[in-house]
């Protein structure tokens, strides 16, 4: 049996790059910490790191126990933050993260339905790149992942829910006010572009559209991963953009901004959620999970 105090302390080294920073940080004296790292890898029978001049390096074993140890560092902090929050009628506290065109399709909808029977919650959320959301799901720095679904199959050990889809559309400001109802990609190679920057299931997806059309994808172009900054570009310049039409709904909304039907958009952007397979969800995950419409 692994004690508890052991991989909390193991974690703290881990984070820390070295043993005499996590003594410091866990305010025992370093002989403790070694002491603790000792019997933790007598319990395994595993080498977990290897001691450097530039501090300590992983084992193959101390990578694998490391994922472990940050899920048992977050579970330890969400419990007492849980506990104070329901002393004050708190749901919560609940941490999510997803991409900006996932998080900006679901989350308000969801977050008003949710807080009409629970209008006292605790919610976090980050905005990330597809390849770090997995590794916070595993690491237990979130519990959901808000992403664009159906491009790659998920690890074994995440699990996986398409919510909404919805149709990829030209967005144009008022300097593209010639343009018509409809346009082939063909046909706008000429117009100048800002398009996302991030190698993300997104930024396949948009590629695809120019494949499918036939067209290299735009050069004379500004890349951009910042949705507010996209569509304030596109909103003051000539520039275009490719974006699901719930993205820019409130600029769509006042007339600020204009979707376009591509005549290429033969797929829809599907988005939905990510977690951690096998994990029993906590309240507010799936309060915000039945919210969402998944049940």
């Amino acid at each position: 049996m692994i004690d508890p105090r052991w991989l909390r302390t193991f974690h703290e080294v881990c984070e820390t790059g070295s043993i005499t920073r996590a003594a410091q940080a866990l305010n025992i004296s370093q002989p403790s910490v070694s002491s603790a790292i000792a019997a933790l890898e007598g319990s395994l029978g595993a080498v977990l790191f290897q001691r450097t001049r530039a501090g300590i390096v992983l084992t193959p074993a101390g990578e694998a126990l490391r994922a472990k140890a940050s899920m048992l560092d977050h579970l330890l902090r969400d419990a007492a933050e849980e506990i104070a929050a329901v002393r004050e009628g708190i749901v919560g506290p609940l941490r999510v993260g997803g991409t900006p065109g996932a998080l900006v399709s679901l989350l308000p909808a969801a977050i008003a339905r949710l807080e009409a029977a629970h209008p006292r919650l605790a919610l976090n959320v980050l905005e990330r790149a597809d390849h770090e959301l997995t590794a916070m799901l595993r690491g237990g720095r979130i519990e959901l992942a808000f992403v664009t679904t159906g491009i790659d199959q998920p690890p074994p050990d995440i699990a996986e829910r398409t919510i909404a889809r919805d149709p990829f559309a030209l967005i144009v400001g008022p300097a593209n006010a010639g343009l018509g109802e409809t346009i082939s990609l063909r046909a706008a190679e000429g117009l100048r572009w800002v398009l996302p920057e991030a190698q993300g299931a997104f930024r396949r997806q948009v590629d695809a559209l120019f494949l499918a059309a036939g067209v290299q994808v735009p050069r004379d172009v500004i890349r951009c991963d910042s949705l507010l900054t996209t569509k304030a570009i596109v909103r003051t310049s000539d520039r275009v953009t490719i974006l699901p039409v719930t993205v820019p709904a409130a600029e769509l909304a006042v007339g600020a901004l204009r979707a376009i039907r591509l005549a290429e958009a033969m797929f829809e952007r599907q988005v939905g959620v990510r977690w951690l397979a096998g994990a029993r969800a906590s309240a507010l995950a799936e309060k915000l999970l039945a919210a969402l419409d998944i049940g």
